[in-house]
This record gives C-alpha cells, structure tokens and sequence, in this order.
C-alpha cells in the first residue's frame, strides 16, 4: 500500500494521477484534511482516509497498512506555523504503522545555510528522516514553474516586473515532479537518501522570463530591478504576513546565491522525455490572462 498525503493539492493530486497508471488502484491511498475533495478518487478505487498533519492522532488511521509514505511538504511556516512538528508527526505515524519507506518532497537547495526559509525546513526534515530508522527518500524537486508565472502575473497589467535583484532558477514543472515522484514509488528503493536535483534542462533569471513572456504575449514586460527594503514595504503595506514576506525576498537572496541555478539529467531520465520548458509553461498559462 502506497499512501499519498495532500493528494487534494496540485502536486499530491498529479502524484496520485500519475501512481495509479503505474501500480494496481487498490495499492494506492490517500490522506486528505477533507475526504470530500477525494470523492472522485474514492469512485476510481483509491482509499481515502482523512489525515491531517497538525492533528497527529488522525493519522494512524490514515496511514493504516502503508508500506511507502509520500510525504508533501507542509506550507505552514508561510502562515506562521510550525512546518517541522507537522512533518515529525507524519513521520512518527509511518513509523508506528510499520512503513518501510517515506517518499519525502524535498528542494534542490534543501540547506542548513539557505537564504530561502523554506529550505531549512526542508534540511531539517531530511535530517529527521536519516534518524527515523526508516528507508527514505528526499525528492530535490526542482523550483516550481508555477510560481515564476505567479510572479510575472503582477507586472502583467503595468507591463513592468518590479522585484529584487535574482539569479538563475531551474523552473520545473509540478506535471514533471509528479511524474518523476509516480516513477520513484512504484520502483521502491531507486533511491535511498536525497535525490540528485530534479530539474528542467535550463535555468532562468527574470530578465530572462520577461524576454519570454514578452515574445509569447506579443507585447513588452519589463524587468524593473527595486531595492530590497522597498519591496519589502511593498509587500508589508499589501498586508502580507511577516513569515510569507521573509519567503518571498529570501527566493530573491537564494537566487542571487545560485541556490536553484543548478540542471540536472536525472528528471529526464526519470521521466524518458525532455522535461516541459518555460516557453511551454507561459504560452500555457498567461495566454489565459493576456
């Protein structure tokens, strides 16, 4: 039995998707916080047990008979809370269910040292996994295409990105991760401990995105570098949290560092194909909101 948990949220679901063209429908479960958004894997024979991370008790029964875990990441330090009680929860309910394995969704700039908040959760997690006694596997995930496309969408209207000076990011689509993560589960044991980076074959800064999202909206987005301190006003007067305004310039400082400017074979070969590239993702997705 392979339990995926948040397989209500866009990688989870994709993870789910992609796993039951790989393995038996019946060998797959999910944890969800709300067993209602899994109606239809439900009617397609997936398990569906409520699970939720900041209440350890329901998991047990949602991770009842697992043999692999595939643990996303929690978001909770964007809102305040504590990401790493909620993964130490998870990885105790694997335990206690006699699991032998957690697939873990990781970062490729998974780091104790990182300027991207995010990252040192994803270090320590990694590091509770190496004492949990059990087999795992840290998926380095590449950054998410998605969000870089989030990002352009502000300047869309004014045709200008305002935002710190960036580095080079290896963008990676959630369809590929999902797909490359299906892979792994279903072929148990390809990795022990942290992946190489699963990434896309090129990595981009934003002058570059804006070229890109200029030649596919066949109008000009400029690139407007700012100083920090005044986007951080920016965001703090559009009533942005203080721990989701740390994360967002931290994306900007990490880049700056080369943290996500790393490319890798190893999601291509994982996936057999080339994986999507940006000018795919953008005529995708801003097309829409030209």
């Amino acid at each position: 039995m392979i339990v995926v948990t948040g397989a209500t949220g866009q990688l989870g679901r994709l993870i789910v998707e992609n796993l039951i063209t790989r393995v038996p429908v019946d060998r797959v479960a999910v944890s969800v916080r709300d067993v209602h958004k899994a109606k239809d894997l439900a009617a397609r024979g997936v398990r569906v047990r409520r699970g939720d991370f900041a209440e350890p008790a329901s998991l047990a029964h949602a991770f009842e008979g697992a043999t692999q875990v595939l643990m996303v990441s929690s978001n909770a330090r964007a809102t305040g809370g504590d990401t790493l009680a909620q993964h130490r929860a998870a990885i105790d309910a694997a335990r206690a269910v006699g699991a032998r394995r957690i697939v873990y969704t990781s970062h490729m700039a998974a780091s104790r040292s990182s300027a991207f908040p995010p990252m040192l959760d994803h270090a320590a997690t990694e590091q509770m996994l190496g004492g949990s006694g059990l087999a795992w596997t840290a998926l380095r995930n590449g950054f998410y295409a998605s969000s870089a496309v989030f990002l352009l969408e502000r300047g869309l209207k004014t045709g200008v990105f305002e935002a710190p000076a960036d580095g080079k990011v290896s963008w990676t689509t959630h369809a590929d991760l999902a797909e490359a993560a299906a892979v792994i589960l279903a072929n148990e044991g390809r990795y022990d401990g942290p992946t190489p980076p699963l990434t896309a074959a090129q990595a981009l800064d934003f002058e570059a995105l804006c070229e890109l999202a200029s030649s596919v909206l066949g109008r000009p987005l400029r690139r407007s570098v700012v100083p920090e301190d005044e986007m951080r006003a920016k965001l703090v007067a559009s009533g942005m949290p203080a721990p989701a305004v740390a994360i967002s310039l931290g994306l900007y400082r990490a880049s700056r560092d080369g943290e996500f400017a790393a490319v890798d074979p190893t999601l291509r070969e994982l996936l057999g194909r080339a994986p999507t590239d940006m000018r795919e993702v953008m005529a995708g997705k801003l097309g829409r909101t030209a």
